[in-house]
């Protein structure tokens, strides 16, 4: 796994939506409809980090879940981050 470099991350995260570079991480914050949905959501991305032995860091509270990536192995963000963005992003839009 290479690390990116800050020019490589702004220009992946144009593909990706509403996707900020802060702190080390690529982050987005999505609200869901109630904790119901939410959590279902959380459980899909869970099935799918899991599938890729890439696990985020995320905070929910009722209806709202933040999600942070970067790769600790390497000390940054890695292609590795954006591919299980991509993936959340697909998620999320199936709900």
């Amino acid at each position: 796994m290479e690390k990116l470099n800050l020019t490589q991350i702004e220009t992946l995260l144009k593909n990706l939506d509403g996707w900020i570079y802060e702190n080390g991480s690529i982050s987005k914050s999505y609200v869901f409809k109630d904790f119901k949905e939410t959590f279902s959501v959380m459980t899909r991305i869970a099935f799918e980090a899991e599938q890729q032995n890439h696990h985020p860091l995320w905070e929910n509270v009722y209806n709202q879940l933040t999600i942070k990536l970067n790769t600790h192995d390497v000390g940054g963000i890695t292609q590795n981050d954006f591919d299980l963005a991509k993936r959340i992003e697909n998620i999320v839009n199936k709900k």
